[in-house]
Order: structure tokens, then C-alpha cells, then sequence
């Protein structure tokens, strides 16, 4: 009976999640953008690229800017964008 009372306790207090559309998709790409300029310049020029290259090649700005790099701010994109997107779903905004 406790584990009944743990579970609805929890359930009260999800937050309210969004469905996909068009402006969710808008977020969390400028999040990305965001993340990866952060990253770009956040990472030394010595440290940049030393993993393996991307496979396309990228705008001039991103000279030197590998594999590794690029999982690591698209991770750290996505975290940013998922807690935007959550964050004005709660608000009410989305």
C-alpha cells in the first residue's frame, strides 16, 4: 500500500509535457546553434580536432572542429533545449 502512495505521490507532481510542433522544433535547434557556438570558442584551438574529422565539410567558422566536438556540444544542446522547451511548457508559453 505504501508503494501505491509513493507512485500517485510522484504522478502529482510530473510536469506538463508538450507535443511536438513546428516552434519545439524552433527551440531546440536554436538551442544546438547555441551549444555549438558556446562550444566553438569554449574549446582551446590546441585541443580542437584532435578526434576524427566530420565526414561534410562545415562553414570556415568551424575550422578544426571534429567528431568529438560536435557530439559533445549536440549533447549539451539538447540538455539545454529540453529544459527550455520544458520550462515554457510549464510556463504556459508553449
Amino acid at each position: 500500500m505504501s508503494n501505491l502512495n509513493l507512485f500517485l505521490g510522484v504522478q502529482s507532481t510530473a510536469g506538463q509535457t508538450v507535443e511536438w510542433s513546428f516552434s519545439v522544433a524552433i527551440i531546440m535547434i536554436l538551442c544546438n546553434v547555441f551549444a555549438i557556438v558556446i562550444g566553438y570558442y569554449g574549446i582551446s584551438k590546441e585541443n580542437r580536432g584532435q578526434g576524427p574529422a566530420l565526414p561534410v565539410s562545415l562553414p570556415r567558422i568551424f575550422t578544426g572542429f571534429g567528431f568529438p566536438e560536435l557530439l559533445a556540444t549536440a549533447s549539451l544542446g539538447h540538455l539545454i533545449g529540453a529544459g527550455v522547451i520544458l520550462g515554457l511548457a510549464n510556463a504556459g508559453v508553449l
